[in-house]
């Protein structure tokens, strides 16, 4: 994260936090927070670290909360929190908001496509298989979520009072 630290920044973080675990938690209760199709539209919020990049820290904290009900358990945790804390980092350094998407989908295809194989077919022959189905499967839900809602949310941030409050221009 770049620049001083602030009041504003924290603020944002935990805001951000608040509202990713919030639209988590409604994917949950309909059942589509953990699974092999993950559809949490909270994964649009993940490209907010392009405009304010101290976001990307709310998000790790918001996916922490959330994966406390995940039923891959401590390695969802902590490697699918982590997977969103890589993306949110990455996506601050993106040139464009189109790129911006392209950051939450690689890593969370890859990394929680791996979790989601390991706890299906664990450290066998079958391990490929089903980390490639996962990594397309959770992959292309990103993909849907990143590029629609996210680019939209990030277009209607350029436009908005939000360059103000320091986003980019």
């Amino acid at each position: 994260m770049k620049g001083k630290f602030s009041v504003r920044k924290l603020a944002a973080a935990a805001v951000t936090a608040a509202m990713y675990t919030a639209l988590s938690y409604v994917a949950y209760t309909l059942n589509l927070a953990f699974a092999p199709v993950q559809f949490r539209l909270s994964e649009a919020l993940t490209l907010l670290p392009f405009l304010f990049p101290e976001t990307a820290w709310g998000l790790f904290v918001g996916c922490i909360l959330t994966n406390l009900l995940s039923q891959y358990g401590p390695v969802d945790i902590v490697f699918g929190s982590l997977a969103t804390l890589l993306a949110g980092l990455w996506t601050a350094r993106c040139k464009n908001r189109w790129t911006a998407a392209i950051p939450p989908v690689v890593c969370n295809g890859v990394i929680v496509g791996a979790v989601i194989a390991c706890a299906e077919a664990g450290f066998t022959r079958a391990f490929w298989a089903a980390w490639g189905v996962n990594l397309l499967s959770v992959g292309a839900s990103e993909v849907v979520l990143c590029f629609i809602p996210g680019v939209i949310l990030v277009s209607a941030l350029e436009k908005s009072s939000a360059r103000r409050l320091g986003a980019r221009a």
